[in-house]
């Protein structure tokens, strides 16, 4: 283990340092021909997204030295055209995460943290340029946004599935923290607006018109297009303790195995028939037995993990595309990225199970990537499996989440794995337990504390009852209200359209860190604890 950890280091710092020295500021490096390009926005995006990695391989003084270059240089008032989805899940989700770990980065906070900061602030910034995609009828994001200017007049209304349901994490994060609903608003209003447009057999489509909710392409599965929707149904109940997201979860799970799943691999079919429309496994989809481990079901995991490792082993990574029928790789579908999905399964199933049969893909990962794709200037995407050519690409994930997962895998004592045995204090009042454990990572693997939100939401709800109270003083009575119906909590969440007519939704309670996994996940499905 200390071996890998050693090595796994040594390829972040090669990839880091060749990013500094050829790239910066630009987004990306491009490693064969050691320069820099912008791809997403002019960020300077390697260096946002690689910035909780350095603190999770130890780094504090390059933690704190990048978190003050980024809150010097990096500006979102430019005339730029930007994926919502991607600046959320990369930028918002990456500032959040380093704000919510500065302190144990050994940086000074602010008082009252983690309810303010500097990186805080940056990361509200960035998402109130991403909230004119969401003014639609529908409530559902355009899928670009000028960060100067809002949505273009000519900008296409249709945008994939889950560029509209992948803003719960970072926006609830955002609310709870800053105390200003509109970010978990828009979110679940998006959420709730995907959720109504499912098919009679409870699939959703891969491409929708956000001002018509017409699904535009209606091919599904769990791979591009549609896979962080359901990731983030799971990862919002749990962090928000919410049982609506769950439920939501449950239903589309169940038509999943009904209508995709066959022999522990899932294929595409039509959205509204269920017919099989394309029989192939895509690499993205490789996060499924992670989620599937969250939820419990350990056992359809390993099953569907082991024919993706099957994969793995015959190319040395996994294809964008790989056909179950024919057992080989789809025509122009032949890269492999550097992708993190299936490591980071495999990190999440070794916690949950001690299996070392993930740490052996572990162990195949990093000689494959460190044999194939290492150059002089940092790692190279993989152009082709089959002979192992390289394009001129190192995307901001390899070291978000390639090497971070990886790293996590081989490395059972960091503190992102804690049980609770340690934790910080922090909150208005300095009484707020942070920081111990039950992280809940993004999708592009930012770990967020869920303790955070609930400890910045408390104060401002004491807050809101306070100035509720002295209001009332100075108005004029009135007419008492129906108590029966349901307070809307710091997300200003309507009623829930998952629950059954009449269903009361159950209280929201903070799941316990210190719990065995095999306790909290015993039953299928189960991540509410009763009365506990």
């Amino acid at each position: 283990m200390s071996h890998y950890r050693d090595r796994i280091k040594s390829m972040f710092y090669h990839a880091y340092n060749s990013y500094l020295e050829n790239a910066y500021p630009y987004d990306e490096l491009r490693p064969l021909t050691c320069d820099g390009q912008d791809t997403w926005g002019s960020f300077s995006l390697t260096l946002i997204d690689a910035l909780d990695t350095l603190l999770i391989l130890g780094n504090h003084t390059e933690f704190q030295r990048v978190a003050a270059l980024l809150q010097d240089t990096v500006d979102f008032d430019i005339d730029v055209n930007a994926s919502v989805f991607e600046t959320n899940i990369r930028v918002v989700g990456g500032l959040l995460s380093a704000h919510l770990l500065s302190k144990r980065a050994g940086m000074e906070v602010e008082e009252g943290w983690p309810c303010s900061g500097p990186l805080l602030r940056m990361a509200e910034d960035a998402a109130r340029k991403l909230l004119p995609a969401f003014q639609t009828p529908t409530g559902m994001p355009y899928g670009t946004v000028n960060l100067l200017r809002g949505v273009n007049p000519t900008e296409t209304p249709v945008t994939c599935t889950a560029g509209v349901g992948t803003f719960i994490l970072e926006f609830s994060t955002l609310s709870r923290l800053t105390g200003d609903p509109v970010f978990e608003n828009v979110a679940r209003k998006a959420l709730r607006a995907l959720w109504r447009t499912r098919s009679d057999i409870g699939l959703v489509g891969n491409h929708i018109d956000v001002i018509t909710s017409k699904w535009v392409a209606q091919d599904t599965g769990i791979g591009a297009g549609v896979d962080s929707y359901f990731e983030y149904l799971v990862k919002g109940a749990i962090m928000l303790q919410d049982e609506e997201l769950l439920t939501m979860f449950k239903e589309f799970d169940k038509s999943i195995k009904n209508y995709t799943k066959f022999d522990d691999w899932y294929l595409w079919v039509q959205m509204h028939k269920g017919t099989v429309s394309m029989p192939v496994f895509q690499s993205l989809e490789a996060f499924w037995p992670g989620l599937q481990s969250m939820i419990g079901d350990i056992s359809s995991a390993t099953k569907t993990f082991h024919n993706y490792y099957s994969v793995w082993r015959q190319f040395g990574g996994l294809p964008e595309f790989y056909s179950i029928p024919q057992g080989y790789t789809v025509d122009k579908r032949e890269g492999y990225p550097l992708r993190p999905e299936l490591i980071e399964s495999a990190m999440h199933l070794y916690k949950a199970t001690g299996d070392p049969t993930f740490i052996q893909l572990g162990r195949d990962a990093v000689e494959s990537i460190d044999k194939i794709s290492r150059v002089n200037c940092g790692f190279a995407t993989v152009k082709d499996v089959r002979d192992h050519k390289l394009d001129n690409r190192m995307e901001s994930f390899f070291l978000a989440e390639t090497i971070k997962y990886l790293y996590l895998l081989f490395d059972p004592e960091n503190f992102l794995h804690n049980t609770g045995t340690e934790f910080e204090l922090g909150g208005l009042q300095g009484d707020c337990i942070l920081s111990a454990g039950g992280y809940v990572f993004n999708t592009e693997a930012h770990p967020l504390d869920p303790a955070a939100l609930h400890c910045c939401s408390r104060y401002q709800d004491e807050r809101r009852e306070l100035r509720d109270i002295l209001l009332s003083f100075s108005e004029p009575l009135r007419p008492p209200t129906d108590q029966s119906e349901e307070t809307p909590g710091a997300g200003g969440s309507q009623e829930s359209i998952a629950l059954k007519p009449g269903e009361r939704r159950k209280a929201r309670v903070l799941s316990c860190p210190t719990q065995p996994f095999s306790a909290k996940l015993a039953v299928m499905g189960q991540v509410f604890s009763d009365n506990s």
